[in-house]
């Protein structure tokens, strides 16, 4: 009995020597959480910064400290990186803990040092294909593990969206989405913005165990959008009805063909990003 308790002693040194106790090598936190921000060629820089900002002031907001400090950890596990088109992801903030009303002030001082930048292109399957292997280098064990993305466009470069985030759903992920809905054309090209940009990020974005999304009716909304949705991923909670549409279609798109059944009209598929850039550019004779 002796000898075996002097192997288990010695192993409990050899943890300790190295900082990790044998129990304890994974943390537990309430949420691992990646937060997915677009900064393509669709959003200039006032756009860029006003969701930074967004960001920035959601985590030092109370009601955000309180969803984490009411979870039944008391702390969550958060990572922030931006992303335009496909191969084009760049990290802001790398795995943070935020346990404490302090730790959440300090990883907002930390998004809002950071450069705001912006590529081309938009590619929401490179973005969870980036995302995905993040969770294995948190460091903790989250109850749950998200995927939040925002963004203002539909996948246009890299793979289909759609099996990439099957792909990541069936890894036990979710994926929550922020579609940011307005009615001004990209910063490069000039190509107008999609309709029904909520019903495209239900079908093709958002995915697995209570996934949801949130609608930015526009940038200025942005804050306030990002701010209800952290604290619904945080508290485990569904948004209302009305958080998850847009409050109505911009102006420049009310010619277009409506889902009679409220359901994504039927040219609206989860390809449409590619035939739309093709079709926008050949009508301009650059393609």
């Amino acid at each position: 009995m002796r000898h075996h308790l002097r192997i288990m002693l010695a192993g409990w040194l050899v943890f300790a020597i190295a900082g990790i106790a044998p129990a304890l090598a994974t943390e537990p936190v309430d949420l691992e959480l990646v937060l997915a921000v677009d900064i393509s060629g669709s959003i200039d820089p006032e756009e860029a910064r006003l969701q930074r900002q967004g960001y920035v002031a959601a985590f030092r907001h109370p009601d955000v400290k309180k969803a984490i400090a009411n979870g039944y950890n008391g702390k969550i596990a958060v990572t922030y990186f931006e992303w335009a088109g496909a191969g084009w992801q760049r990290p802001i903030v790398g795995w943070t803990m935020i346990g404490s009303a302090a730790e959440a002030d300090a990883f907002a001082d930390r998004l809002a040092a950071a450069p705001v930048g912006t590529g081309p292109y938009t590619s929401l399957s490179g973005a969870i294909e980036y995302a995905v292997p993040l969770f294995a280098r948190s460091g903790v064990k989250g109850v749950r593990r998200v995927i939040d993305i925002s963004g203002d466009g539909e996948n246009n470069s890299g793979p289909p969206v759609e099996p990439v985030r099957d792909a990541a759903v069936a890894r036990g992920l979710t994926i929550n989405g922020l579609p940011i809905v307005n009615d001004r054309p990209t910063r490069i090209g000039g190509m107008p913005p999609l309709p029904h940009l909520d019903r495209y990020y239900e079908k093709c974005v958002i995915g697995g165990h209570g996934a949801f999304l949130i609608v930015a009716n526009d940038f200025a909304s942005f804050a306030d959008a990002i701010r209800r949705k952290l604290v619904l991923e945080i508290a485990d909670l569904a948004p209302a009805p009305h958080e998850t549409r847009a409050e109505r279609a911009p102006a420049s798109f009310l010619h277009l063909a409506q889902g009679g059944d409220g359901a994504l009209p039927d040219y609206l598929d989860c390809n449409i990003g590619y035939r739309r850039m093709i079709d926008f550019y050949r009508q301009r004779g650059q393609f």
